[in-house]
Order: C-alpha cells, then structure tokens, then sequence
C-alpha cells in the first residue's frame, strides 16, 4: 500500500539541517505515526511522502516556506519580566505559551535588559531548510473512528 490520504502512515525519520548534525529522530523510539492528508506534519514533508511505499527511504529536502515558515521579525518582541512570575531568566531560555485558540506556541528568550525581555515566537525551525532521511514502516487505512477524530490512533486504542 502507498502513502495516500485518509491512510496512517508510520516511518522512521531522522533530520538534520545540512550539516549533517542530527537534531530529530525517531531512532532509538517508535516511529512517527499520522494520518495523511490533514496537516498533522509539515507541508512539505507530507507531499514529497505522498505515493512511497512501505519500506522505501528517501532523502527528502524541505525549504523553509514548506516547512516551519521564514523567520517572521514581528513575532521577536520585547515583553515585560512580569509576565514570566518570579523565574530566573536568560539568554536561550525556552518556554511554551498557549495562545487565544489553545494552540502551544515555543518561545525562547532572545536577551534580557532589565525589565524587559526580548522573546522570539519564531518556531526554532523557522527559516531553516530541513533535511530528512525517511522510511516508510507501515501504511493501513485509516479506521472510522480514526477518520471521524482526524488523526491516528496507536495499536491499543485511542490516546490524546
């Protein structure tokens, strides 16, 4: 069977952002399981999957348009301390904030000069070509219950 919408896909994947240092993988753990189609991985990723088959590899190169996004300077922002409490804080501090729709957003701390903190909003891979070794592990077809929630459920049932 071939990766294809409305299919639960799993592969193996490790990326690197073209020096060849790993900053993700799934070695070592389970593979990574979605449901193809519904933008539960990033754009560019899911289309150059479309049509694998299981056990084929590829390497697959993603720009930053289809990946994480260009680096956006209005999302780097100066804030006052008080919205981090009582916490220490530095230079490379990350945290993750929720937005109105709930959604968790990474922050990192950029500087702090002091009362004010410079944040970056700014998903760390932002701006960075993406480039990944994939393996196809399995491909099903998505259950119904799978498709009426919109994602993948595991082996043993349905996990949030």
């Amino acid at each position: 069977m071939k990766v294809a919408a409305k299919c639960v896909v799993s592969l193996d994947y490790s990326l690197h952002l073209g020096d060849g240092a790993v900053v993700d993988t799934s070695a070592g753990g389970e593979p990574l399981t979605y449901m193809h189609g519904t933008g539960q991985i990033i754009p560019g990723l899911e289309k150059q999957l479309e049509g694998m088959d299981v056990g084929e590899t590829r390497q697959l190169v993603v720009p930053p348009a289809d990946g994480y996004g260009e680096l956006d300077p209005a999302s780097v922002q100066e804030v006052t301390r008080n919205h981090f409490g009582d916490r220490e804080l530095k230079a490379g501090d990350e945290f993750v904030a929720i937005d109105d729709q709930h959604h968790e957003i990474p922050v990192r701390i950029q500087k702090v000069t002091g009362d004010m903190v410079t944040v970056d909003f700014n998903h760390p891979l932002a701006g960075k070509t993406l480039h990944f070794s994939v393996t196809v592990k399995d491909v099903r077809v998505a259950t119904a219950e799978e498709l009426s929630h919109g994602h993948a459920h595991h082996g043993d049932g349905h996990h949030h």
